[in-house]
């Protein structure tokens, strides 16, 4: 069996920018939430997806903030995007999927630590981890854990990891932290990008590896001084920037892999759906729960 673990808050702010919006009945903004239903059941009605469950930022601050004041918040979101975030947990839990709603830890830590607690149960080939996000790329592990990007159906294994970015799983938190990420808030290493930082982590995998001498690097010997002169003044940053991007895996998930069977959508979807307005949404559901 494959398990899908989904990337919802990836999937809120898509819809809500991706597709027109749409206003209930009773006059608030839906139109985001309904485009997750959609997508969600497009993903349920496709063959091999029996187990699913779905990760969201309950709130957009989580641990991080309190270690790096620069770290992503909820400033600058538009309040009908923000406005949707709990009423997009509650139409997913509706449809009957498994709902991870993150406070202290990110919906990545969610995922993250999904993947590392079943990839390994009985008889289970795969766990498809369904989101863009390159944070996640560390969790992906040659064909057990893939990355899957549906929007462009783009499917990242091991070694399309570091074809894509030039260093294996393991390296992407460091690889990050010499980079950047500025969805994230983190700024990365001066002077360095995502070449030179594959370059350098493709020999040597974590930054408390790279060697002081800039000459061991294999690198021409001007730029690589310039890049060891660089991580070694802002050597603190870096591995605070890579603790910022590392997922936890500790995430304490209850959910048993029989909790992620789909088995159905449940009862309360038809009111919440006459609620924003859309009830085309019903009609193509293929499973009800018997309670």
């Amino acid at each position: 069996m494959k398990i899908h673990l989904v990337d919802g808050t990836y999937e809120l702010f898509r819809n809500y920018y991706g597709a027109p919006p749409r206003k209930s009945p009773a006059g608030p903004e839906v139109g985001a939430t309904i485009g997750i239903l959609r997508s969600l059941l497009k993903l349920l009605t496709t063959e091999g997806a029996t187990h699913v469950a779905c990760a969201f930022d309950h709130v957009i601050e989580s641990f991080r903030n309190e270690f790096f004041a620069g770290y992503k918040t909820a400033e600058g979101i538009e309040p009908d995007l923000f406005a949707q975030f709990h009423l997009a947990e509650e139409a997913v839990s509706a449809l009957g999927i498994t709902v991870w709603p993150m406070v202290e830890f990110e919906a990545d830590d969610a995922l993250a630590a999904g993947a590392a607690k079943f990839r390994n149960a009985a008889g289970v080939q795969q766990v498809v981890i369904c989101s863009p996000d390159k944070d996640l790329a560390q969790s992906v592990s040659g064909k057990s854990v893939v990355l899957w990007d549906r929007r462009r159906e783009i499917i990242l294994e091991e070694e399309d990891v570091v074809k894509k970015f030039g260093v294996r799983p393991e390296s992407i938190p460091d690889w990050l932290a010499l980079v950047g990420d500025a969805a994230d808030g983190y700024p990365g290493i001066e002077g360095w990008g995502a070449k030179s930082a594959a370059a350098v982590l493709a020999q040597f995998g974590h930054l408390e590896k790279i060697p002081l001498n800039h000459r061991e690097w294999n690198l021409n010997v001007a730029r690589a001084a310039r890049l060891s002169m660089s991580l070694q003044k802002q050597r603190d940053e870096a591995f605070l920037y890579r603790r910022l991007a590392t997922l936890r895996v500790d995430v304490p998930l209850k959910e048993t892999l029989e909790d992620l069977r789909w088995k159905g959508a449940r009862e309360r979807l038809k009111s919440l759906c006459r609620d924003m307005g859309e009830e085309q949404i019903l009609e193509r559901i293929p499973r009800w729960r018997a309670m």
